[in-house]
């Protein structure tokens, strides 16, 4: 890494949305909260953060979320009780929740889209490159994934975002990207030139199978794109668009993602992660694996 290439410190995770896919489950428990097999959704996301060497994760929420605030504050009352239990190990587990890590908190005041979502961080950010992490995809890798991109950053100095292959019956459902050959002998063919973003396209108009994951690495500027931008549909600032404008000013790469990405935003992708991550639990996978080879499926 160069001396003049700023390291990467700071996560913007938005949480704001209302996780209406999820009622009425989610109507007084924020989506973020919603456990795969014994932590939140949110804390695989910060957990992601810290191991990529974040020491800086920057909320965006909306009314209601109180309860990620809570569960990454320190709770002296329930580790006392617990150690005094004999539940040492359990305690040290809640204390460890969060350590090590700085969190900010700022408001969406409105559903306005991903984009404005960021905007709102802007501040918090200054004028550093950020990680993006969607709360709701898990990168279930063999590695931290956004440090992965910040590695790809800071070697390019170029933003950079996951992607993954998307079957061609799907791609309505997510960012696809146009990609371009990108020379890189450190990574090879999965770090791609994106030279367009088209979101949720036909399978006909679809310009590849790469699809958009939920992780990012931005410089800065992206703020400024992300001000000119003009509401869409339902008054929404969207991130692709202020990623199409780094892609037009050729500064932007994508990842082809080495594991799974599970989506855990719908109440299906939610259950397939609870089954992937269930079975691989060290105390719960062996009895989890022979329920299901005992039913009748």
């Amino acid at each position: 890494m160069t001396s003049n290439v700023r390291k990467v410190r700071k996560a913007v995770v938005p949480v704001a949305g209302l996780g209406t896919r999820f009622l009425p489950a989610t109507k007084a428990i924020p989506k973020e909260m919603l456990t795969i097999v014994d932590k939140p959704l949110i804390q695989y996301a910060v957990e992601e953060c810290v191991a990529s060497g974040i020491d800086h994760v920057i909320f965006v929420t909306g009314r209601g979320k109180e309860a990620i605030e809570n569960h990454f504050d320190h709770a002296p009352e329930l580790e006392a009780m617990l150690a005094s239990r004999g539940k040492a190990a359990l305690a040290k587990q809640v204390h460890e929740i969060g350590a090590g890590v700085q969190f900010s908190y700022t408001r969406q005041s409105e559903a306005l889209g991903l984009g404005h979502a960021v905007l709102c961080a802007a501040e918090l950010v200054g004028d550093e490159p950020f990680a993006v992490l969607l709360p709701d995809v898990i990168m279930d890798g063999s590695g931290p994934a956004t440090k992965e991109l910040i590695e790809i950053y800071e070697a390019n100095r170029l933003g950079v975002i996951h992607l993954e292959r998307v079957p061609r019956e799907r791609v309505h459902l997510y960012g696809i990207i146009d990609p371009a050959p990108e020379k890189n002998p450190q990574w090879g063919e999965k770090v791609l030139r994106i030279r367009n973003l088209v979101e949720k396209p036909t399978a006909e108009k679809a310009p590849s199978d790469l699809g958009i994951t939920g992780r990012y690495l931005l410089p800065p500027e992206i703020f400024g794109y992300l001000k000119n931008t003009k509401p869409g549909a339902g008054g929404e600032i969207q991130l692709t668009d202020g990623l199409c404008r780094l892609a037009d000013a050729g500064k932007l790469l994508g990842c082809v993602y080495d594991g799974k990405v599970q989506d855990a935003g719908d109440k299906l992708g939610f259950l397939c992660a609870n089954v992937d991550l269930g079975l691989r639990d060290p105390k719960l996978g062996q009895s989890f694996r022979a329920y299901l080879q005992s039913l009748k499926l």
